[in-house]
C-alpha cells in the first residue's frame, strides 16, 4: 500500500468534492471513509485510476451520509409539525412494519436487507459490514428486494426467524455505538417475546438483555474501547443480567436449542465470572461447539478459536484459526492475540498494526494501533 500515494492525492479528492457541492467539514469525513476503504481494498485489488476511484467511493459516502442526515431532520421535523394529541390509545406499529417487510416473496436475505434499510435506518455499508459483503454488491440487494415488492400485497407477514434476524443485527449496529439502537432492539423484542411464545425469541431477548448490561464499561471516557477481560465488573449492569439469565434458563428449559440461546449462553458465562480470570472457557468452547453445528458459521468458528486459545492455550487456539479463511474480518486481530499470549511480541506487534489498517471503525483501529505500539516499545 503506498500512503504516500494517498496523503499526495488528499487535498485533490477533498477539492472535487467541496465543488461538487460538499461542505468541507462533511467531503473531509467522506475522503477519510475512502483512505480507509482504499487501505482495505487496495493491497488485493489496486485500482487503475487512484484519484478516480477515491473520488467516487468519497462522494458515495458523502451521499450516503447527507442522505441519512437528511431523513433525520424529515423525521424530526415531522414531529416538530403534529399537532398535540387528544385523547387516543397508544399504537406502535413498528413491529408490525418489521413483519411486513420481512416479506414471503423475498428470500430471508434480501428481507433483512430492505428492513434494515426502510424500518431500522441503517445505512447501505452499516448493512453491508453487517453481512461482510462490499456496499455495492448490499445496494443491489437492497434496490432488487425493492422492486420485488413494489407490487406485492402486504397481506402475508413474514416469517418471525427473519424479524429475529433483524432485531439482532439493529442491536448490533446500536450496540457497537456507531447508531444508538440497542434499546430500541431490545424494546421491541420485548415486545415479541410478550405476543409469541416461542424460545427463540426468548434467547435473542436474554441475549441483547446480556449485552446491554455490559454497554457502560465497554469504552473508557476517551472514547477508546475496552476488552472485556479488563472491563470493570463492577459496572455491570446486575438487573439486567439476572433478568436475561432467568429468562435464558426458561427458553434452555424448553429443549428447543437455537442459534440465539446458545449465544446468550456464552454472553451468560461471561457475565457469571466475578474476575476474568474465572471465566469457565470450557463450557464457552462447547457452546461455540453447538453454535458452529446449528449456523456453520465462519465468524462462530473465528470466536471459537479465541476460546480454544483461552481453554487449552494459545498455540490450541492458533491451530484452530489456521483451519480457517485468513480473509475473514478480525482475523488477524485474533491472530495478534493468540501470539502475544503464546510469548511472539514481535509477530503479534506486526498483526496488531496489519489488523489496524483492516479495522472497520476508528475506536477499533485505535485500539488495535495502541496494542501494536506497546509491544513494539517492549513494554
Amino acid at each position: 500500500m503506498n500512503e504516500a500515494l494517498l496523503r499526495s492525492l488528499t487535498p485533490s479528492v477533498l477539492a472535487v468534492l467541496v465543488r461538487r457541492g460538499a461542505d468541507f467539514a462533511a467531503a473531509e469525513d467522506a475522503v477519510q471513509d475512502a483512505l480507509v476503504e482504499a487501505i482495505r481494498v487496495w493491497p488485493a485489488d489496486p485500482p487503475r485510476d487512484a484519484k478516480g476511484w477515491l473520488v467516487t467511493v468519497a462522494w458515495r459516502r458523502f451521499l450516503d451520509a447527507t442522505r441519512s442526515d437528511a431523513a433525520r431532520r424529515r423525521r424530526e421535523d415531522l414531529v416538530d409539525e403534529e399537532p398535540v394529541p387528544g385523547p387516543a390509545p397508544a399504537v406502535d406499529d413498528t413491529l408490525q412494519l418489521y413483519f411486513l417487510c420481512a416479506h414471503p416473496s423475498l428470500t430471508p436475505a434480501s428481507a433483512v436487507a430492505l428492513t434494515l434499510r426502510a424500518v431500522g435506518g441503517l445505512t447501505t455499508r452499516q448493512i453491508a459490514r453487517a453481512y461482510l459483503v462490499p456496499e455495492a454488491t448490499m445496494a443491489q440487494r437492497i434496490s432488487r428486494a425493492k422492486r420485488t415488492v413494489s407490487g406485492a400485497r402486504f397481506d402475508r407477514p413474514g416469517d418471525v426467524a427473519t424479524v429475529l434476524r433483524v432485531l439482532y443485527l439493529v442491536f448490533n449496529e446500536g450496540y457497537s455505538g456507531d447508531v444508538d439502537l440497542a434499546a430500541e432492539a431490545i424494546r421491541l423484542t420485548r415486545q415479541l417475546a410478550a405476543s409469541i411464545d416461542h424460545p427463540e425469541v426468548a434467547g435473542l431477548l436474554a441475549l441483547m438483555l446480556l449485552h446491554h448490561a455490559r454497554r457502560a464499561t465497554r469504552t473508557a471516557p476517551d472514547g477508546s474501547l475496552v476488552p472485556l477481560a479488563e472491563q470493570d465488573r463492577s459496572r455491570w449492569d446486575t438487573a439486567s443480567i439476572a433478568e436475561g439469565v432467568e429468562i435464558l434458563q426458561a427458553a434452555l428449559a424448553r429443549d428447543r436449542l437455537g442459534e440465539f440461546q446458545a449465544q446468550a449462553a456464552v454472553a451468560a458465562l461471561h457475565a457469571d465470572a466475578s474476575t476474568a480470570e474465572e471465566t469457565d472457557w470450557v463450557q464457552i468452547v462447547e457452546w461455540y461447539d453447538e453454535l458452529e453445528r446449528l449456523t456453520d458459521s465462519p465468524v462462530v468458528r473465528l470466536n471459537r478459536a479465541v476460546a480454544v486459545g483461552e481453554a487449552d492455550g494459545p498455540r490450541a487456539g492458533l491451530a484452530a484459526l489456521a483451519a480457517l479463511d485468513d480473509s475473514l474480518p478480525r482475523h488477524t486481530a485474533v491472530a495478534a492475540y493468540l501470539h502475544e499470549r503464546d510469548g511472539d511480541p514481535v509477530t503479534a506487534a506486526r498483526l496488531y498494526a496489519e489488523a489496524a489498517h483492516k479495522a472497520p471503525n476508528l475506536a477499533e483501529r485505535d485500539y488495535l494501533t495502541r496494542r501494536a505500539a506497546r509491544l513494539n516499545s517492549g513494554r
